[in-house]
């Protein structure tokens, strides 16, 4: 199974409801899809979305990154040499995380193929079934408790609570949000880097005066504030989760030996793929470290790899957090991972199992079609 080509597309899916945080306001998942042709006619899908202010990429510096750096460094070579190709792709050039994520989730759905095995039994084996969080975007209170209505009627438990945008503000959502539905659903809080430290510490003192309990906090200070996580860490009860500061097994190494967080989130688009994600899930087990495994704001085919590594390595990775397709109002991907509401069912085709991708847009000398 000799890699031939790599060809890009472009995947549009309208959101349900716009999507809000501290950093941006979403209207639509805009994918990057990656194929991965073979000499043997086997596909491998990988995608990536535009995250210019969290990993620095954009569907523009992917592409080149790939087309021009990586490509050329893995043309011809034999799928079954699959540890020397993932060294050459992230070989190939520093940074750039989402463009070798995508490779690299195009590289293991072929790998699966090739071994005919679903990726999370590749992987190890796992349950086929997940259970994953919904985001309540950042909005006026109304907005707010209207989408976490809506969330529980649809079978969701969990919910992650988007703030970060004013802090007295965000108390009274928190305080509004926990008093209306508290005792029906567990509570995650995404700060998106929106507070400092200390007022991290106050909010979360204000909160547990009121009787609000909370699951988890994530990434309440900006990601390179590490001294100011483990503060947080230090001076609250609730867990602390790294999410922006945490992007590659060395930066994770620090984090838990500097006790600056309580969790670790993996998202596939930091690691640069699941070989670095991997990595971390195990020297988090090392550790005794929990994990979540989460996404940006993508679709499926992307997602649908992190619910495989989720699934094999279920022991360390306990908290899931793989809304984005479901935040869609449809999901273009046929076969492979269903994504309906809370639940995630793996499926049992190879690889991915993806079997056809509808209102795929190619790019034809560099024009999308």
């Amino acid at each position: 199974m000799k890699i031939s080509q790599i060809r890009f597309a472009k995947l549009v899916v309208p959101l349900i409801t716009p999507f809000k945080t501290a950093m941006r306001t979403v209207n639509n998942i805009e994918d990057l899809v990656v194929i991965i042709e073979t000499s043997c006619g086997q596909i491998g899908y990988g995608a990536a979305p535009s995250t210019p202010v969290i990993t620095g990429d954009t569907h523009g510096s992917i592409i080149y990154a790939i087309e021009h750096v990586i490509k050329p460094q893995i043309i011809g070579m034999e799928v079954e040499n699959f540890n020397q190709i993932l060294c050459r792709v992230h070989g190939a050039m520093v940074n750039n995380n989402s463009a070798k994520a995508a490779v690299e989730i195009a590289l293991y759905d072929l790998w699966g193929k090739w071994l005919d095995k679903p990726l999370y039994q590749a992987l190890g084996g796992g349950n086929s079934q997940l259970q994953t969080d919904v985001t309540i975007s950042v909005d006026d209170i109304d907005k707010m408790l209207k989408d976490c209505q809506l969330a529980i009627e649809q079978g969701f438990d969990i919910l992650k609570i988007k703030i970060g945008k004013d802090i007295h503000m965000d108390i009274e959502r928190v305080k509004a949000i926990y008093q209306a539905v508290g005792n029906q659903v567990q509570l995650r809080l995404d700060v998106n880097q929106g507070w400092t430290a200390k007022q991290t510490v106050f909010a979360l003192g204000q909160l547990e005066q009121a009787g609000v309990q909370l699951e988890l906090i994530e990434q309440p200070v900006h990601a390179n504030d590490i001294a100011g996580m483990r503060y947080v860490t230090q001076q609250v009860s609730t867990p602390v989760m790294a999410d922006e500061s945490a992007f590659s097994p060395k930066q994770v190494i620090e984090l838990i030996q500097t006790g600056a967080a309580d969790i670790i989130n993996i998202k596939l688009m930091k690691t640069a793929g699941l070989s670095h994600a991997i990595k971390i899930a195990d020297i988090a087990s090392i550790y005794n470290v929990e994990c979540m495994i989460g996404c940006m704001l993508e679709g499926s085919i992307g997602v649908s790899a992190a619910a495989h590594l989720a699934s094999a390595k279920a022991n360390i990775i306990n908290k899931i957090d793989l809304d984005g397709p479901a935040l869609g109002k449809f999901d273009p991907v046929q076969g492979g991972v269903n994504f309906n509401g809370a639940t995630i069912t793996l499926g049992e085709g190879a690889g991915l199992g993806i079997q056809s991708i509808e209102q795929l847009q190619p790019l034809v000398n560099g024009v999308w079609e």
